[in-house]
């Protein structure tokens, strides 16, 4: 029994790479439906502190999505190239493919697939050559054990011999050097991002110049995290030749948007720390933390009335305001 297409639904389907990053995706789902359903109530919002909180909000929601989102992407250290390479073990077959190397904080990714003339992944060799294989090195985790298994299921030669380049056992010397930089790179990023949620709730409360200290503490950890995953580049990389091409790896956009939010985050910080002691009042209005509230709470306080002359002789005024005499 088979259902549409040719397939058999008890049996083993043909494997399928991986398109996307599953909880990547999950994080952008929900910030996106967090900055949705804000701009849903934005409407009601009167005068010009809507455009002041669309600002504000959507700001912050891009910093802290951007600060979780490189976690789980694998583009801070990419390279690709096309070439024409051996395909398998114990045989002399060649194909066309176009092989990519993305390094991550947690592992790394390796692709291999066939790009035709017309830019459509097509069948050689009696399947379709369509790869993506992830090997990871976070704690709990064996690098090894996960090579170990890859060479098992048969992968194309160009995906182990880049795979094996990041061996422990390898003589490059790669494995320790990304797997540190990402581990510490990623504890700096969370502690980032807690600094971006006490920036948010003190820039909600009183406390404007606390709240751009927590900015500026904030990017100064994305820019730890960013100086802790550049100490690769002092490992030497050992030369990557697949076929008549060498690939040459270099960041990749992962980096270079978490230099870009760094640089945001000092940049906001900055700006709100300048105005509490330049401009508070321009501070308060785009914060929307007008006066009114203290003022209401000073109308709203009992007055007390006191006699003068109960008053101790350090207390009493100079000149009373009303004199009063008695004649008899």
């Amino acid at each position: 029994m088979t259902l549409f297409n040719g397939v058999l639904p008890f049996y083993p389907q043909s494997r399928h790479a991986a398109g996307f990053s599953v909880p990547l995706l999950v994080v952008i789902i929900v910030f996106l439906a967090l900055a949705a359903s804000f701009l849903l109530i934005l409407p009601g919002i009167r005068g010009h502190s809507r455009w002041f909180w669309c600002v504000r909000i959507l700001l912050s929601l891009f910093i802290g999505a951007e600060i979780v989102a490189v976690h789980f992407s694998g583009d801070w250290f990419t390279g690709q190239v096309k070439t024409s390479t051996s395909y398998k073990a114990f045989t002399s077959a060649q194909v066309s493919a176009d092989i990519g190397l993305y390094v991550g904080l947690s592992g790394v990714n390796i692709t291999c697939f066939y790009l035709a003339p017309s830019h459509s992944r097509v069948h050689q060799l009696n399947e379709t050559i369509d790869y993506n294989e992830k090997f990871s090195w976070r704690f709990g985790d064996n690098y090894a054990e996960e090579y170990e298994k890859a060479l098992q299921k048969g992968l194309p030669n160009p995906v182990l011999y880049l795979a094996e380049k990041f061996t422990p056992v390898s003589p490059c010397g790669l494995h320790r050097q990304y797997r540190l930089a990402g581990h510490y790179a990623s504890a700096t990023l969370w502690v980032a991002f807690c600094f971006w949620l006490l920036s948010n709730v003190l820039l909600s409360m009183p406390a404007p110049l606390y709240g751009g200290f927590s900015l500026l503490i904030a990017g100064a950890f994305v820019f730890f995290s960013v100086f802790a995953f550049a100490t690769i580049s002092t490992v030497p990389l050992c030369p990557i030749r697949l076929g008549s091409e060498f690939l040459s790896p270099s960041y990749g956009a992962s980096f270079w948007t978490t230099v870009a939010t760094g640089f945001l985050c000092l940049l906001l910080g900055g700006m709100v720390v300048c105005l509490h002691y330049t401009h508070p009042s321009a501070l308060r209005t785009f914060l929307d933390l007008s006066d009114d509230l203290v003022v209401q709470r000073k109308s709203v306080m009992p007055q007390i009335y006191s006699n003068p002359l109960n008053l101790p002789e350090k207390c009493k005024p100079a000149t009373p305001d009303i004199q009063l005499s008695i004649r008899l």
